[in-house]
């Protein structure tokens, strides 16, 4: 049945009144070209810290970006309310891209994954090596998590007056990676972190590790009044009394070519429900190579791995093949074995 005549027009056409009285939605965004850049300093309770050149700026997660979140490291754009002063909020509109991720789950059967740190260049391990005892597999898996989100990784061991380093070294002695020795004298007086900031000048570093092995006091002690103003700026916006080890925070570092530390929450457990098994192998360039001949979907812990024969032609130290199935097997191994 024809509801209307041959010559219709649009004001033939009835339309739906919009109750609301404002505009239609639309999918068309704004591009937000005159956007600030900035860094994410801090997150807590939905309030974002950054950094826009050198001013500190609260802001908040525009509706636009939808369940996509920001995290500590992240580079942002904002518009809106940039001076940073007092009771003022900016919008994030947009997060770049990522050059790394630092991620973890809180068990191996948890499929939801938790991104810690973005951008960051390096992983800083902090262990003790007493009180409390080192925890191998915890260092292990932190390990993992780094060769996977594309971080270096550093081994920073505490309290070297109570206990030798030479076990963990000679067990880690094959995957080359860099290490500091510090002891609990050392961070009284400044050596210690004189010792770590050289491997940190001009890079993005965050530091992990299991409550007690001195992680935070060295943080503090390589950034010592930077963490008073940021933790300063936070509480007198939100008013509560959130402190920094139940949150990530990034630093800046004060030396020639710049840098961040980013100290993190001391962790109980390091998940790797997330990791992809096969991104791995590429921390370990002088073994990927003779992968080539490996089955489909191979483990590289399975008798026709072409990894055993590649090792026993001596194209590589079997001591580094160990130490990959080692790491790829700590997945199925709880962290206290």
């Amino acid at each position: 049945m024809r509801r209307y005549g041959k010559h219709t027009d649009e004001d033939d056409i009835r339309s739906r009144p919009n109750r609301k009285g404002n505009r239609p939605r639309t999918h068309t965004r704004p591009k937000h070209e005159d956007a600030a850049e900035g860094l994410v300093l801090t997150v807590d309770r939905g309030r974002l810290t950054c950094l826009v050149e050198d001013r500190i700026v609260m802001a908040m997660k525009a509706r636009e970006l939808g369940r996509k979140a920001a995290i500590v490291g992240d580079r942002v754009a904002l518009v809106g309310d940039m001076s940073g002063k007092k009771d003022t909020l900016a919008r994030i509109v947009r997060i770049e891209e990522r050059t790394s991720v630092l991620r973890r789950t809180a068990d191996d059967d948890d499929p939801y994954e938790r991104v810690v740190v973005a951008n960051a260049d390096q992983l800083a391990i902090v262990t003790a090596l007493a009180d409390p005892e080192p925890r191998p597999r915890l260092i292990d898996r932190c390990l993992v998590a780094a060769f996977d989100g594309g971080l270096t990784p550093l081994l920073v061991m505490t309290k070297s007056d109570l206990a030798p380093p030479d076990e963990l070294l000679e067990l880690y002695g094959a995957l080359d990676i860099p290490y500091v020795v510090t002891s609990r004298e050392g961070l009284e007086n400044g050596a210690a972190a004189d010792l770590v900031r050289e491997h940190l000048d001009g890079k993005i570093t965050a530091f992990v590790g299991h409550s007690g092995v001195g992680k935070t006091t060295l943080v503090n002690t390589l950034v010592p009044e930077e963490r008073r103003r940021v933790t300063g700026h936070v509480n007198a916006v939100t008013g509560r009394g959130r402190h920094t080890t139940t949150s990530a925070l990034a630093l800046p570092l004060s030396s020639a070519n710049g840098g961040w530390v980013v100290d993190t929450p001391g962790v109980r457990s390091f998940g790797l429900a997330h990791i992809d098994p096969s991104r791995v192998i590429n921390a370990f360039p002088d073994l990927v190579p003779g992968t080539e001949g490996c089955p489909r979907a191979c483990g590289h812990d399975e008798p026709d791995c072409a990894l055993d024969a590649w090792v026993a032609d001596g194209h590589a130290d079997p001591a580094r093949l160990y130490s990959l199935r080692r790491l790829l097997s700590t997945r199925e191994r709880k962290e206290g074995d």
